[in-house]
């Protein structure tokens, strides 16, 4: 039969896979698989939502100037140098789309977002995968890969699926070892989980034409279902977004949702405390584990990547959790099956899931 085949680059594109939230026989499992916020979202959010439900004959305002306007006063920017979008991969996305294609590079580093990969062959680019340094970044392994060919750079930080971060000094230097042709996309989807939250990253931003910054309310906003992104950086770089995301990419429940988000900090505030005593509980209880062949990689995000070697795989213990009625997240297709990234839950979640895991462990014995 004849029929209409996808370019090569397309066809070489692995789908992004979502963690799962049932069992292969339709149980409901616990969920530590995809980074979502475990206390929710603002009530104040979720009243704003409700509050849209008899608003949907008309168009999203296009231009999300409220939302903007909103993120300005929140992170002291400046509302004309930002661009929202379907989430951050919307963003992302578009940055290849709008400085890449055949022929062309794009650098991310090795334990990546798997959105970085895709973004890159769906413009027939390149992917360049840079060396880690213990699962971290290592700026000068990704600053040797950079050739004439080199159109973008993606750094997640805190990076996903890691959890590691990267100093603000190592960003600085690694932007000054690029080319200002190149465009540094710092994706900082957990910025807000951080104490210190992505201050030197914005005034890079603001400093220089070739840095922009991406962000989501997916994670510590908990709106991971209204799907809403947003970019920082210099006019020209948001021109380009612009000109070519979607034209009611943020629909008006999602931008009165993530307004009313933004008002309530102590949300967020509280938030940030939970993850950052349940991580540092899940890390130790790890630590604990290390007879077992158990390593914990330091996170600065709402998960902890955990390496197996030992008796106990990742890939057994991935099974023999979801028999249990949990579910973490395995990426073997990025290299690491011999690990389990696992979200940080609610209290019960997090107890519950330890128990489980010592459980299987012990068990192997």
């Amino acid at each position: 039969m004849i029929k209409p085949e996808p370019k090569s680059y397309i066809s070489a594109i692995h789908a992004y896979t979502p963690g799962k939230a049932k069992a292969d026989d339709g149980r409901v499992l616990v969920k530590l698989s995809a980074n979502e916020n475990p206390l929710g979202c603002s009530a104040d959010a979720s009243s704003a939502l409700a509050a849209q439900a008899g608003n949907v004959a008309r168009y999203p305002d296009p231009a999300s100037h409220a939302l903007r306007a909103a993120l300005a006063d929140t992170y002291g920017l400046e509302a004309d140098q930002i661009v929202c979008g379907t989430g951050s991969d919307e963003l992302l996305n578009l940055v290849a789309a709008g400085y890449a294609g055949v022929g062309d590079e794009i650098i991310h580093v090795n334990y990546g977002f798997m959105v970085y990969e895709i973004a890159t062959r769906k413009v027939g680019a390149e992917v360049v995968m840079a060396p880690d340094h213990d699962y971290g970044t290592d700026v000068d392994g990704l600053l040797a890969l950079v050739t004439p060919k080199t159109r973008v750079v993606y750094l997640a930080n805190p990076n996903n699926p890691t959890g590691t971060i990267t100093p603000d000094g190592e960003i600085e230097r690694l932007h000054a070892g690029l080319p200002q042709d190149v465009v540094l996309v710092l994706d900082q989807a957990y910025g807000e989980y951080l104490d210190n939250d992505g201050a030197a990253s914005f005034d890079l931003a603001r400093r220089h034409g070739n840095v922009l910054i991406t962000r989501t309310f997916s994670k510590i906003y908990g709106l991971a279902a209204e799907r809403i992104g947003w970019a920082y950086g210099q006019p020209h770089l948001i021109d380009t977004l612009n000109r070519i995301r979607g034209p009611f990419n943020v629909t008006s429940a999602g931008q009165a949702a993530a307004i009313a988000a933004l008002a309530d900090q102590k949300f967020v505030t509280h938030s940030r405390e939970h993850n950052a005593k349940w991580r540092e509980w899940m890390t130790g209880e790890i630590a604990a584990l290390s007879n077992h062949g158990l390593r914990a990689i330091p996170s600065a995000a709402n998960f902890i990547l955990v390496i197996f070697d030992g008796a106990v795989t990742a890939e057994t213990a991935d099974r023999k959790l979801v028999e249990a009625g949990y579910v973490a997240r395995r990426l073997p297709a990025q290299g690491l099956g011999h690990a389990l990234r696992i979200t940080i839950g609610t209290e019960q979640e997090n107890r519950g899931f330890m128990d489980a895991l010592r459980a299987i462990l012990d068990a192997a014995d």
